[in-house]
């Protein structure tokens, strides 16, 4: 019996709805492709919390910077010259720690503590050392480098039989001039030729215990509320003016001399530090050539720069180890990173020779 065509239109409709509805799977999903294989899927990335910074494996005693190995090295202490001819000095950008010290007739010196970063290919201008300067070197346990003495000086060096490297009387291969400068502010050496040095004068070239400071964690920061960005440290000369300014996208401090900045000789780079650090000391003259006696024993009122802050604190010194900085009987942090120290005189105070603001 032939479908008239009212029927046959319902019949296409119904089987044109069958197709429809096979072509769509589960719950509404889309059926597979022919081919079988299907779209790619766009990830939804998940949320994770940042990874927890990495403990180095070894860090540095004296500047509690990331190491990839314990150091091993004996630290140097390199007595180097501040003259206004010795400058810029070489190498003086990689020590550890620097003491700024007055010698005499208002001139100061920077007793350097070589230790971590200490590969330089020259070192210098090299100059004379006095006994405050033997004293805060060896605290270090370091070896101590220099070119001549004070006659107190020599009197130690040489009756209780320290460790130095002193290019007058004992070790002057060891060290070279350069004769693009005048003497004496021309003298220099490097660490691989001073260690050689001590290995031949029978001295140990190797030393694990160095004492070292604490440090700041990651993320950490002094609590103190009294903020700095620039700071000015007078000795006793005008010619003398050291000053810092806070640059708070490196976390440092950079150093000038008589507003100039303080460089380095070899690469030209402005010389830094993370801790800026003033103490005061009773100073004494001993003669008529002005040469001191600092008194580097008793403690007495410091000041701490760190990142823009000013912590006000003290001094302390315990037989056989290095200065160290306290507030309320706690010792404080250092910042990762060098550190400059000044001494200067506790006369008329201690307050009349920094400055910061």
């Amino acid at each position: 019996m032939p479908l008239n065509s009212s029927k046959l239109s319902w019949l296409l409709l119904v089987s044109l709805l069958v197709v429809l509805l096979s072509a769509c799977g589960k719950n509404g999903e889309a059926a597979p492709p022919a081919d079988g294989i299907a779209p790619p899927q766009t990830a939804v990335p998940e949320e994770t919390a940042p990874p927890e910074p990495e403990t180095p494996a070894y860090t540095a005693p004296l500047t509690g910077l990331p190491l990839e190995e314990p150091i091993t090295r004996r630290p140097l202490a390199i007595m180097i010259n501040n003259a206004p001819a010795a400058r810029p000095q070489s190498g003086l950008i990689d020590a550890d720690v620097v003491y700024e010290v007055l010698a005499e007739g208002g001139v100061t010196r920077l007793v350097s503590i070589f230790h971590s970063q200490a590969d330089n290919a020259k070192i210098g201008p090299i100059r004379s050392i006095r006994p405050y300067m033997i004293d805060l070197g060896e605290s270090y346990h370091g070896v101590l480098v220099h070119a001549g003495a004070s006659n107190d000086a020599y009197a130690i060096l040489q009756r209780q039989h320290k460790e130095d490297l002193d290019e007058i009387t004992n070790a002057g291969s060891f060290f070279w001039r350069d004769k693009s400068r005048k003497a004496p502010h021309n003298l220099y050496s490097n660490v691989e030729k001073l260690l050689e040095g001590a290995a031949k004068r029978g001295y140990a070239t190797e030393e694990t215990a160095v004492p070292g400071y604490s440090f700041y964690k990651e993320n950490e920061q002094p609590n103190s509320l009294e903020s700095a960005n620039n700071v000015e440290i007078k000795f006793q000369l005008d010619n003398y003016r050291v000053s810092y300014v806070y640059d708070a996208a490196t976390g440092l401090y950079k150093r000038s001399i008589n507003g100039e900045p303080h460089t380095d000789l070899e690469s030209g780079e402005q010389i830094t530090a993370a801790n800026v650090i003033v103490i005061g000391a009773d100073h004494q003259v001993l003669d008529d050539v002005g040469r001191l006696e600092v008194g580097l024993s008793l403690g007495g009122e410091a000041v701490v720069f760190q990142q823009g802050k000013v912590t006000r604190a003290e001094w302390i010194r315990k037989d056989g180890d290095i200065i160290r900085f306290i507030q309320d009987n706690v010792e404080l942090p250092m910042v990762p990173g060098k550190t400059f120290i000044h001494v200067v005189p506790n006369t008329p105070d201690f307050a009349s020779h920094v400055k910061a603001e």
